[in-house]
């Protein structure tokens, strides 16, 4: 039997402006199976967080799913409704953003925003017993409960963080699509957070999509990774596969600039050059104009994956 929650195949994402088409995402397959939790790294403008508002078909215009498949316990999302989408959306698969102070809404209490989100989801469940599950998630984050009465404006921006998360997993989804949910927390409430969301992984079986680029954190909590550059996967295998032998030059080159405080490094390492226009991206493999192991057939074919083992890399060395 198929254990894979979510399994997308040959997906397009295309933004057409006046200039052209951006294409955001092109050609992405991969899986996710129960009770995974899968890191998606890259740099900005990769194609990361636009791969996860496909999921949820939350693109926002001019975006449109130009080609592919996205199933959901083998269900298109892509051909559903936006009323089918209603009962999947936060009850089913849950999402936190990067940015909580623009998806919280600054004229309602945070109380009033749990309590919109579960009774939404469960028609059944009183504003009192809501309002005593918001705030036994809020304990768990660290949160005192009596700041439900508050507006957003009158929290920092890691407490709106941990409110948006709050959110996003009162509903125990079981899959949650987790969007740079680091960013404004501090060390401290930052593993918190992740001993909660380990937590509740073992607890409900929930399937992770980490976005990230913290790969420190990626390699703490997923079990696979996969590397995005220029809206295609360049990489993609277990952590300790990807981590300890990276096929692809762009893993390599992001590896190998993360600062180690054990070496004795006087000047950081960085890649030359800059993620592609995807508008008009180059030929060939797309990361060919930044690569230092270039060959002529990098530069007019776009490389196949070579498989080894579950440990995919698109590249033209191997193979």
């Amino acid at each position: 039997m198929n254990s894979n929650i979510l399994e997308i195949e040959n997906l397009h994402v295309h933004f057409p402006i006046h200039i052209g088409t951006v294409r955001a995402v092109e050609n992405v397959t991969l899986d996710l199976s129960q009770g995974e939790v899968m890191g998606l790294v890259g740099e900005s403008g990769c194609g990361k967080s636009t791969l996860g508002f496909s999921i949820l078909k939350l693109l926002r215009p001019p975006g449109i799913i130009a080609e592919g498949q996205i199933r959901y316990h083998g269900h298109n999302i892509v051909e559903m409704s936006e009323r089918e989408l209603l009962g999947i959306r936060g009850k089913r698969i849950a999402m936190i953003f990067q940015d909580p102070l623009t998806s919280l809404n600054p004229l309602f209490r945070i109380g009033d925003q749990f309590v919109e989100t579960i009774q939404a989801h469960e028609s059944g469940v009183s504003k009192k017993d809501a309002l005593e599950r918001a705030g036994y998630m809020l304990k768990r984050l660290g949160i005192a409960p009596d700041r439900l009465h508050e507006y957003p404006h009158q929290m920092s921006g890691g407490m709106r963080q941990r409110i948006m998360i709050g959110i996003a997993l009162v509903l125990n989804p079981d899959l949650l699509i987790a969007d740079e949910p680091t960013t404004s927390l501090d060390v401290i409430v930052e593993a918190q957070f992740l001993d909660l969301l380990n937590e509740l992984r073992q607890q409900f079986n929930l399937t992770i999509l980490l976005i990230s680029h913290n790969i420190g954190i990626v390699a703490q909590m997923a079990d696979r990774v996969t590397v995005m550059y220029g809206g295609r996967l360049a990489e993609t295998g277990s952590v300790e596969a990807v981590f300890a032998d990276p096929k692809h030059p762009y893993t390599q080159g992001l590896l190998t600039s993360i600062p180690n405080i054990k070496l004795d490094q006087t000047q950081l390492h960085t890649m030359p050059g800059a993620p592609p226009d995807l508008v008009d991206p180059p030929s060939g493999c797309v990361f060919h104009p930044r690569c230092p192991r270039v060959m002529d057939k990098c530069r007019r074919e776009i490389p196949l994956s070579f498989n080894d083992k579950g440990h995919l890399a698109a590249c033209w060395l191997y193979g």
